[in-house]
């Protein structure tokens, strides 16, 4: 399998972020990057870099104004007397409609959904390259390779059009499916991140032509908390066209792969032509953010039900954090996928 990435991803280097009132070292740090890039070499992946398609695939889905935020607001923001050396916000709209202020201040809090997505001086590049990475991996699959990992991070399925939020700035997995979906191909997006894919539903709400279909820990006490529950099924023309799976904490594999069976059934009936996996492992039974319980070959045999679709498919890396098995989990996943295949 080709796999994708740009060194330039490792310019993101967050600091903090705040949970439950505590300010915490943050967990999404460029290690992540060393120990996937050995679990994707563990599986036989050949490693390549992302061709540049320029902002043209973003701006598909992400709005200028959001756009000219992430690439200019840390240097207007270290012009701010006593101002921190990350942009985190501190102030927030009541609604997507209110007035849109000049201050970096408040655009920060208009754009940055909460305070785990700290922007420092190097998260537009790295963000900019994560998004390429999974664009080269759409564009392989649309020339003929059955499949392909790309490894981006910051990862980005909690990032709405123009918002962003947990981690993720740029919606790789949406862009993907978006760009697989402007060649003529029909997508869907399947996340199996241990937390919905709250911006990726956000994106192709209202939209028919992209099947989104998430299985997550359930939101009622797990972040994202205000989004991926079961009621939630898309309005307007994509009134049917989302489908959230919430997951008791603690599902092991026996009860995952069972629930994933409904999935793939949603994703059957959509008549996809291809699959977008965000590809989250921090459902493993050991991450730090301890919502589920995946084993290292749950993963596997996760990726081998994924595999009897019988369809490409992109892996856009997403969550799983830092833990001994972290590689271990990628490479399962990856060698499960292609021994069904």
């Amino acid at each position: 399998m080709k796999a994708i990435f740009d060194a330039r991803q490792r310019k993101h280097e967050p600091r903090h972020f705040m949970a439950n009132g505590t300010v915490l070292p943050n967990p999404e740090q460029p290690e992540r990057i060393e120990r996937l890039l050995a679990g994707a070499k563990a599986a036989g992946c050949e490693m390549h870099s992302p061709e540049d398609a320029g902002l043209g695939p973003i701006a598909a889905l992400h709005s200028p104004e959001y756009l000219t935020f992430l690439q200019t607001i840390h240097t207007r923001w270290m012009r701010i007397e006593g101002g921190g050396d990350e942009v985190i916000p501190n102030i927030h709209p009541a609604s997507r409609n209110d007035s849109y202020p000049k201050s970096a201040v408040g655009q920060a809090g208009f754009h940055q959904a909460d305070t785990a997505c700290p922007i420092a001086a190097g998260t537009w590049d790295a963000s900019y390259w994560s998004a390429q990475s999974a664009i080269t991996g759409a564009d392989l699959l649309h020339a003929g390779e059955p499949a392909a990992y790309a490894l981006c991070r910051p990862p980005g399925h909690h990032a709405f059009g123009d918002l962003a939020g947990g981690f993720c700035f740029l919606n790789n997995s949406a862009i993907a499916a978006e760009r697989l979906r402007s060649k003529g191909l029909r997508a869907a997006i399947l996340d199996v991140d241990v937390h919905h894919g709250n911006g990726t539903q956000g994106i192709f709400y209202d939209r028919d032509d992209v099947l989104t279909v998430s299985l997550h820990a359930d939101p009622e006490r797990f972040y994202p908390f205000f989004w991926g529950h079961a009621h939630e099924r898309g309005e307007g023309r994509g009134l049917g066209y989302n489908l959230n799976i919430p997951l008791v904490r603690g599902t092991d594999d026996a009860a995952y792969l069972k629930a994933l069976e409904r999935a793939l059934d949603r994703i059957d009936a959509f008549g996809a032509d291809v699959l977008v996996v965000a590809l989250g492992l921090d459902a493993y039974v050991n991450d730090p953010f301890k919502g589920l319980a995946i084993t290292t070959g749950g993963f596997g045999q996760i990726t081998a039900a994924i595999a009897g679709l019988g369809m490409p498919c992109l892996f856009v890396q997403e969550g799983g954090y830092l833990c001994d098995a972290l590689g271990d989990n990628l490479t399962s996943a990856l060698r499960g996928y292609e021994a069904a295949s």
